[in-house]
């Protein structure tokens, strides 16, 4: 059951983001990126990659076959965007965003661990 709640955690934090793939104008919201920019097209491309990973989480918390591809695919998104973050100034339009995936860096080392030491 623990093992479901990380996963669930983990979609959580990649719900809002990835319905951006649907809703474009939560990028406006989210990221402070106008609808007219150049790089908003590429926020909506990097929003249907979040579904892709919220997909990720859902399918690795109901099955566990997946799990390991699932935490390192989950690692590389979060941990990827922590470390731009910080390298860039720790941007205030994204210091909530870094927030939340701090946040979930606990769900995903129990994760990791449940999916590659645990029995």
């Amino acid at each position: 059951m623990a093992d479901r709640i990380a996963w669930i955690i983990l979609a959580l934090v990649h719900l809002m983001p990835a319905l951006a793939a649907l809703a474009p104008s939560t990028i406006s919201r989210l990221y402070g990126v106008d609808a007219g920019s150049p790089v908003f097209p590429l926020l909506h491309h990097r929003a249907a990659l979040f579904a892709v990973i919220l997909l990720l989480c859902i399918w690795a918390a109901v099955d566990p076959g997946v799990r390991q591809l699932a935490v390192i695919a989950v690692g590389v998104s979060m941990l990827s965007f922590l470390a731009i973050y910080l390298a860039n100034g720790q941007p205030a339009s994204l210091r909530t965003i870094a927030l939340v995936d701090l946040v979930g860096l606990p769900a995903l080392a129990f994760a990791a661990w449940r999916a590659f030491f645990s029995a």
